[in-house]
């Protein structure tokens, strides 16, 4: 199969170009509790946005330790509180005590990679649900959408569950925000984020995508950072797949530049990107993108 190596054409217009700009200083890092983070810390820059993924192995105190040590860091870690990981309500409840200790008010609710779980909860609905019915200091809560399908789940119960999340966070007047799981086609993100706003649905959208990471660790590392659906779309999907591991095949500008000026349109407002701990390689990306649309601006 022959892959194109043709460059995705950038923004052009001011306004085009300040869109993206905004998308791109509000993104998040995802990060895994796994040894192999702790080496790429000192590569991220002060106050960093993270998002701490929930591991099916370690399960949730794995993610909260690394929440508190990025927060001695410095840095603004979120926790991802995974519904099959929580084991009753008085887990969760002393979940959101730690979270109070570490003065966290903001979460990432999932489902979670652990069907067999032997826990009272097996969706984020059931989870968020617990949230609101108790007492707590959350004020902003994120949450995952699929415009690429989910295999287990039918795109009409994934749009009700939007509507259902979404209503409950309006009626307790908590912040929140989706993000997208992984799709490499912008036509795909926007059809699919067109309907559901024509559903009404209002929340602001980051969109979900891999930084310029080595390609193996999209398949190696896929099913313990919560994407295990997405790696197994690629693996059906030769197209995405192709452009995934060939060499210098994968540019996250492939999907943003199509996009940006749409972004305010259909209220996509940042970047949920999934490092695979690479951080030293996205960072690196991040700035670059950022850096070369300001001198862009400047030299015009």
């Amino acid at each position: 199969m022959r892959i194109s190596q043709r460059k995705p054409q950038r923004p052009r217009s001011a306004i085009e170009k300040a869109l993206l700009l905004s998308v791109l200083n509000n993104a998040r890092l995802e990060v895994i509790p796994l040894n192999n983070l702790y080496p790429q810390v000192k590569f991220l820059p002060p106050c960093s946005p993270i998002s701490v993924t929930a591991s099916p192995a370690k399960g949730i105190d794995a993610t909260l330790d690394l929440t508190e040590l990025l927060l001695n860091e410095g840095h603004d870690p979120v926790p991802h509180i995974a519904a099959r990981l929580v084991k009753s309500e008085a887990h969760f409840k002393e979940i959101i005590s730690r979270l109070n200790y570490l003065k966290r008010q903001e979460i990432f609710l999932i489902s979670g990679d652990s069907p067999d779980s032997s826990g009272d909860f097996t969706d984020s609905i059931q989870l968020l649900s617990c949230l609101v019915d108790n007492e707590h200091q959350i004020s902003h809560v994120g949450f995952g959408c699929y415009p690429d399908g989910h295999g287990d789940i039918d795109d009409i119960a994934l749009t009700l569950a939007l509507r259902e999340k979404e209503d409950l966070l309006r009626r307790s007047s908590i912040a929140g925000h989706a993000s997208t799981q992984m799709c490499f086609n912008p036509k795909k993100v926007e059809s699919w984020l067109k309907t559901e706003r024509s559903f009404e649905f209002r929340l602001p959208v980051h969109l979900g995508i891999p930084g310029p990471v080595e390609r193996s660790k999209l398949f190696t590392m896929g099913t313990r950072l919560g994407i295990g659906n997405s790696v197994r779309f690629l693996k059906k999907n030769t197209a995405s797949l192709g452009r995934i591991i060939a060499p210098g095949g994968y540019d996250p500008n492939e999907l943003l530049y199509p996009l940006a000026s749409k972004f305010q349109a259909l209220n996509i407002a940042g970047l949920h990107i999934f490092t695979f701990n690479q951080i030293e390689a996205t960072c690196s990306w991040l700035s670059a993108s950022i850096a070369n649309i300001e001198i862009e601006d400047t030299i015009n």
